[in-house]
Formats: structure tokens, C-alpha cells, sequence
């Protein structure tokens, strides 16, 4: 809601649309946006610029950033990281902190310059957050903070259409340690809307993917996205830290397909290779000799 009680704004995320609704009496839609797939949450901006709504849309990795009036407009999109979803105005509206629900983090935007000044990694699948002004009234306010620990060591992925097919499939992957399995969450967009879908665990990176395993699937929304998630013994096999642990895990890949396909809508990229466990010792070095 505005600070002057005027307006709500709420997004409606399986079509990827942001409505504004009068908050007085009869209570109409005041607009309908197209913001995007996967539109997350939206807070309300008031600054030396003027006022503002910042919508999260985690199927395009960014912000969007509305003036308000009768006729709201988009003034500018802020890239931040994989599968934004809740954000929060700093009390003086220079600010907004973005939860990267796929990147296990939160972006902090200058509202001033509508860019990211920092990403803070904060664990695991941050959705929704809450901004508290002077909750700290002296101190450096670190006195009860810990290391994230295992919570921090989490695997990143990205899936994108297969290079020459013309396709626009995307998705972003998380992998986080739950103790003895491991949660995988897939962000996908760019597919055809209200189709099924299927997650495949793949021998090969490209084709031919030798045997495949289903781990999750899918019906994509009206704006063809969809979130979904897997349980089971991932990460070694998907984000190995090592290339012995790569070896010995036999690695193995993502892809996307259709139900009642078997060409994939999207393939996993290259990726960078995950810290080891906290706690785990590394495999000792072969004699010399």
C-alpha cells in the first residue's frame, strides 16, 4: 500500500502481470502491467525522485521499476540475480533488498541510481524479507550473526535453449544441503504456456545425453514459467567441487523436454564449481612416486 493510502499495488504471478487497485471505495483496478514471468512481490518507493513501484520478476532476473500516477510507466529494469522474489524499502526509500531466492542471497539497490550496490550471501532460498529501521540502535549490530556454514554451500546452474533451435527456454537451478539430501529448485521460462514439462538428471552435458533420470515435472503458467523442486542425493553428482570428486561421482546434467518429447527445450551451460562441504575433509593426495 502508498504511504498516503491511496493505492495497492499486488502482483498476480502465474500470468505475469502487477495490478493497481484504489484502496478507497468501490476498490477498482486502477492498471494492469505486463511486468513478466514469474512477477514476485512489489513494494512501494517514495524518494527525492518521486514515488515508485519496484516489481520482482524472477523469470528475467530483475527488477522493474515503475513511476506511479494515473497511467504508471516502467522507468528502468535492474538486473540482480537468479530468481528474484521478495523486496523491502529502506524507511528513507534510498533502498531496496531483494531476496535471490535461486542464488542464495540479498541485492541491495540505490533507488537514487536504480542500480545494485551489493549482493550479500545470506543462505538458503531467501523468499520474502523485512526491513527494520534503527532495529540497531548502537553497535556494529553482528553480535548474534554466524556463519552461514553448510547454508552457504550451494550450487548454482543455469539451463538455456539448445544453440541453432530458436527456442527461448531458460531456467535457473539451485542445489542446498537438507543433512543427507539435497533440494534442487528450478526456475523455468520462455516455454509454451500450460504444457507439461520434465526435469531430467543426464550422462551428458550435450547429445547424445545418454540414460536419463525424471527429477521433477512440470505444467507451466499462463505466461509459460514455472518453479519446481526434487529431493535426493544432487550435489556431488550435479556441482562436484573437485575433478576428483567429479570423477568419482560420475557428474552428471540437467535438461528440460516437453512431456511428450524427447528433444530438449533447454540444456545446462557450463558452470563454476562448488566449495566443498564445511566439515568434510578433502581426499588425501596420491604418494609420490
Amino acid at each position: 500500500m502508498s504511504r498516503d493510502g491511496t493505492e495497492v499495488w499486488f502482483t498476480l504471478k502465474d500470468s505475469g502481470k502487477t495490478q493497481v487497485m484504489s484502496a478507497r471505495p468501490p476498490f477498482r483496478i486502477l492498471a494492469t502491467l505486463d511486468t513478466g514471468p514469474i512477477s514476485n512481490h512489489v513494494t512501494l518507493v517514495d524518494n527525492a525522485k518521486g514515488h515508485f513501484g519496484y516489481v520482482t520478476v524472477g523469470g528475467e532476473n530483475m527488477v522493474k521499476v515503475y513511476r506511479r500516477g494515473r497511467t504508471p510507466a516502467l522507468v528502468a529494469t535492474i538486473p540482480t540475480g537468479d530468481l528474484p522474489h521478495g523486496i523491502w524499502v529502506s524507511g528513507d526509500g534510498t533502498r531496496v533488498y531483494v531476496g535471490l531466492e535461486n542464488q542464495d542471497a540479498v541485492a541491495a539497490v540505490d533507488t537514487l541510481k536504480n542500480r545494485v550496490i551489493a549482493t550479500i550471501p545470506i543462505g538458503q532460498q531467501p523468499q520474502q524479507l523485512l526491513y527494520v529501521p534503527r532495529a540497531v540502535p548502537t553497535g556494529k549490530g553482528t553480535a548474534n550473526l554466524m556463519p552461514l556454514g553448510v547454508a552457504g554451500m550451494a550450487g548454482h546452474l543455469t539451463l538455456s535453449a539448445p544453440k541453432g533451435s530458436g527456442g527461448r527456454g531458460h531456467a535457473t537451478v539451485s542445489v542446498n544441503a537438507l543433512g543427507a539430501l539435497d533440494l534442487l529448485q528450478v526456475a523455468a521460462t520462455g516455454l509454451e504456456p500450460g504444457k507439461n514439462y520434465t526435469l531430467w538428471l543426464t550422462e551428458n552435458r550435450t547429445a547424445p545425453f545418454g540414460r536419463k533420470e525424471a527429477l521433477t515435472m512440470f505444467t507451466t503458467n499462463a505466461a509459460g514459467a514455472q518453479v519446481s523442486q526434487a529431493i535426493g542425493l544432487l550435489r556431488e553428482v550435479l556441482t562436484p567441487a573437485s575433478a576428483a570428486e567429479r570423477a568419482a561421482a560420475h557428474e552428471r546434467f540437467l535438461i528440460i523436454t516437453r512431456a511428450d518429447s524427447d528433444t530438449p527445450v533447454a540444456v545446462q551451460e557450463s558452470r563454476k564449481p562448488m566449495p566443498p562441504t564445511p566439515g568434510l575433509l578433502p581426499d588425501p593426495a596420491p604418494a609420490a612416486g
